[in-house]
């Protein structure tokens, strides 16, 4: 549910713990009603395995998740989601994505539109700004407790095919083609990896750095109250904030 990785950092690092813990658990359980309802309940099925392995990553109670997925396997039971995604446009111009699970669209639609526009921002039509991103899988590893060396661990990755590997202050983050996502995974958990996120993400083909401070607050205003929303299932942007702005706390 992460957007590009240096966000996820921000959102990281300004988030109060359990808040995010509560954020998350709803996600999480949403998605878990969606994919197993869309699969009948397989748990051999990709979307809903990825969906079981990050709820459990987040610490998800067992008997939550198995709550969650009886639910989306009784159907009629419970709430119908619709899968959306918003697209529309920041301060400053950024180009901004959200994903979506709702039970009532014209509802969730009304109110992601006034977020943008409360914030400086504009809601766009479909494929207003798609076309800056290119879906990507990512996996997101822990530094802490890792046996293998970076360079090891980057070459494991992408001799299993994965297209790219980024490290940050969190530890790694290991991108692939979406088709590639599950057997990369695969191959990092045979050799005793631990994998703590595994998603399909937007990514910004091209990103704008963002210098100013005031444009900043802006921005990451806008970004938590969208991922505050709680239809919503990630944000994804193509801004960057430099690394000094990044460490402020707006």
């Amino acid at each position: 549910m992460s957007g590009h990785s240096k966000w996820a950092n921000i959102k990281h690092k300004k988030g109060k713990a359990d808040a995010y813990k509560g954020k998350m658990f709803t996600k999480l359980g949403r998605e878990l009603v969606v994919a197993s309802r869309a699969s009948g309940g397989d748990i051999n099925d990709f979307r809903l395995k990825i969906a079981i392995e990050n709820a459990k990553a987040e610490n998800v109670p067992n008997e939550n998740i198995q709550r969650a997925i009886q639910k989306g396997i009784g159907g009629a039971e419970g709430a119908v989601y619709d899968e959306l995604r918003y697209e529309g446009y920041g301060p400053g111009g950024v180009a901004i994505m959200i994903d979506i699970l709702t039970d009532n669209r014209n509802r969730t639609a009304g109110e992601i539109r006034h977020i943008f526009a409360k914030n400086g921002g504009n809601m766009g039509e479909t494929g207003s700004v798609g076309w800056m991103f290119e879906e990507k899988g990512q996996l997101r590893i822990m530094r802490e407790g890792l046996k293998l060396s970076e360079d090891d661990l980057m070459m494991l990755a992408l001799d299993a095919g994965a297209d790219d590997f980024e490290i940050d202050e969190r530890g790694y983050v290991v991108f692939t083609a979406p088709e590639a996502l599950e057997g990369v995974r695969q191959a990092l958990l045979d050799q005793k990896i631990s994998v703590v996120e595994a998603v399909l993400s937007p990514i910004p083909q091209n990103t704008i750095e963002i210098t100013d401070a005031e444009l900043a607050r802006k921005l990451v205003r806008l970004m938590d109250t969208l991922e505050d929303h709680d239809d919503s299932q990630g944000v994804y942007s193509n801004f960057e904030l430099t690394d000094a702005l990044a460490n402020e706390d707006f």
